[in-house]
């Protein structure tokens, strides 16, 4: 996971700036971190991300640089990396506020431990409590791990209990070591970023450049728990958003699992009782519930909004080289649709 890009967001109007540009309500005390959206003016989805609260720190450590006003810390996929700097960049160009843009992705590595047993491996080798009271999901704090001091975000990506490790650069491989003997005993191993792509699409999690781009919005998205459209913040692409969401949404992204399990890969046409209504934008086998997932916005053919009451009154196949296969839409993820395992319940 160090690829990933590590940006910081710093200075006297630091929170301005991070009002604006995330669709969510990110200024929260220090030790939060907030899953959100950064938009264009039209409402479409630049990025999606985590951003976390910090407090001043060493000047000497990429951990938690010094600032004075506001810090944020920036957690993006190292794909969309230049996307993300670029769109931020311009966006704090235009707006002339009293902040300042770093990059630390190059210092900074990430580790991501995930899975039931993350707790009680990653409690031998982190020196900080990991029980839900003292470090509840959505969280970040400082703390050491074999020696090093660490940044842990307890977060998932893959549907699971597990924590997030940003670690300096030139204790990448230390605290990787102790983390790898800690859990040598309860059977712990590498996954490579197909396994994320796997469960990240079993649990819905999206991924910008497939299910998110800057054409579709978070209300098409599934995305709308991510904007403070109950607050008066105003943000990017907001009146965008609320002019949809007063107009209806004419496109749904809708998750589709298939009983036969035959590979998809994305751009398969999506029927709707007989009638071609969108395409696959992502798909992947879902081993925990042994099934072919799939990903794709549908549109009514007759021009009308595509409300949740529309997509489950389909009937739908999905068509991979000409075959057709039955599918059924989810409106919810179709694993662990309560979210009780990245909160730890089992």
């Amino acid at each position: 996971m160090s690829y990933f890009g590590k940006f910081y967001l710093v200075g006297p109007e630091a929170t301005k700036a991070v009002n604006w540009l995330f669709t969510a309500d990110v200024s929260k005390a220090p030790g939060s971190t907030v899953y959100t959206c950064m938009l264009n003016q039209r409402g479409g989805v630049e990025s999606d991300l985590t951003v976390s609260r910090i407090s001043p720190g060493d000047p000497a450590s990429p951990l938690a640089p010094t600032f004075e006003g506001d810090g944020y810390y920036l957690a993006i996929g190292g794909a969309v990396a230049q996307h993300n700097w670029s769109h931020i960049t311009s966006v704090l160009q235009d707006m002339k506020l009293q902040c300042k843009l770093l990059d630390c992705s190059e210092e900074l590595g990430m580790m991501s431990i995930q899975g039931p047993l993350s707790r009680v491996v990653l409690q031998e080798v982190l020196d900080t409590d990991l029980s839900n009271e003292a470090f509840p999901f959505s969280t970040h704090k400082l703390t050491t791990a074999a020696g090093c001091t660490v940044r842990a975000m307890r977060l998932s990506f893959v549907g699971e209990m597990g924590w997030e490790l940003h670690v300096p650069q030139e204790d990448c491989v230390k605290v990787y070591r102790a983390v790898m003997q800690a859990g040598a005993r309860h059977g712990i191993t590498n996954a490579g970023y197909r396994a994320i792509d796997s469960l990240s699409i079993e649990k819905g999690y999206r991924h910008w450049h497939a299910d998110l781009r800057p054409d579709d919005t978070p209300l098409e998205a599934g995305l709308a728990f991510t904007c403070k459209l109950k607050s008066s913040i105003p943000f990017l692409g907001r009146e965008a958003v609320e002019a949809q969401k007063a107009k209806g949404i004419f496109r749904r992204l809708v998750c589709f699992t298939t009983e036969e399990k035959v590979p998809m890969f994305g751009l398969e046409a999506i029927w709707r009782d007989g009638e071609v209504v969108g395409h696959i934008r992502r798909a992947d086998f879902g081993f925990a519930i042994d099934k072919t997932i799939a990903y794709g916005y549908i549109r009514d053919p007759a021009g009308g909004p595509v409300s949740l009451d529309f997509v489950k009154s389909g009937s739908y196949q999905l068509e991979r080289m000409g075959v057709t296969y039955p599918a059924q839409a989810h409106t919810r993820s179709p694993f662990d649709p309560d979210n009780k395992r990245v909160k730890g319940f089992y």
